[in-house]
């Protein structure tokens, strides 16, 4: 039985660990040619490796054209692009708005918010010669519903998913489609930064404020994001959707 994506071609950033990961691994298991494309570049390769010749590792700085450029070309390489999930993320570190310096605030909205802009300037006349296609922007439910303590995050997320709905008018005559994901903490890298320190004491505070219990897994987004992707959600735009286990309710 083919894949949910069978013949699509994706680009996923941050895809060397995490969220962007199991978003990667997913979509190449249900038929996609994926472009891993990670800041890190052995983690990017490893990633690629493991997966095999359905994908191709990109070593990609998102607040970087001629990177975002690179990424862009290796789908190209696979035929075109169908899929682009800008899912590179950063933070600082859970603590007072006032701490955060100015060369860690253009940092947070570089990636958080830029690379999308950047990604887009590439990625969408890619997707117009393709005949339409998908975007998914990771967001956050800091975006939705944000909380002390990471105020210049949380309105990076807001930003992302203003854009992500602004872009899904815009580009819907093109038969793009534009949603974002709004995953709670999760088992990712920065899980320290978002909760200030990893204790067992604070994951259960966190755990506490999401009434499945637990916090997110890299194959919750994958499976929020293969859903958007595939002709499944064909009639679904605009949309921030809270991948959360009940956090924003």
């Amino acid at each position: 039985m083919a894949g949910r994506l069978e013949g699509k071609v994706a680009i996923v950033t941050g895809a060397g660990s995490g969220f962007g990961e199991g978003i990667a691994r997913r979509f190449a298991q249900e038929g996609a040619s994926v472009v891993v494309a990670d800041i890190n570049g052995e983690a990017a390769e490893r990633v690629a490796a493991d997966i095999g010749p359905a994908a191709r590792a990109v070593r990609a700085d998102v607040t970087v054209m001629a990177d975002v450029r690179d990424m862009c070309a290796a789908a190209e390489a696979f035929g075109g692009l169908d899929v682009l999930v800008n899912n590179a993320g950063y933070t600082h570190r859970n603590g007072s708005m006032l701490d955060i310096d100015e060369e860690m605030f253009d940092r947070i909205l570089a990636v958080n918010a830029k690379a999308i802009y950047l990604a887009a300037l590439v990625a969408v006349p890619m997707l117009r010669a393709r005949g339409g296609g998908s975007i998914i922007n990771t967001a956050s439910t800091a975006g939705l519903r944000p909380r002390p303590g990471l105020t210049w995050y949380n309105a990076s997320k807001g930003w992302a998913i203003t854009a992500s709905k602004s872009m899904a008018v815009e580009l819907a005559p093109d038969n793009i489609r534009v949603n974002a994901l709004c995953p709670v903490a999760g088992e990712t890298g920065m899980l320290h930064l978002f909760m200030g320190e990893d204790t067992p004491e604070k994951r259960a505070q966190f755990q506490a404020s999401i009434p499945l219990g637990r916090l997110s897994r890299p194959d919750d987004m994958a499976g929020a994001a293969l859903w958007l992707a595939s002709d499944e959600a064909a009639f679904i735009t605009g949309v921030a959707l809270e991948v959360d286990g009940g956090r924003c309710v």
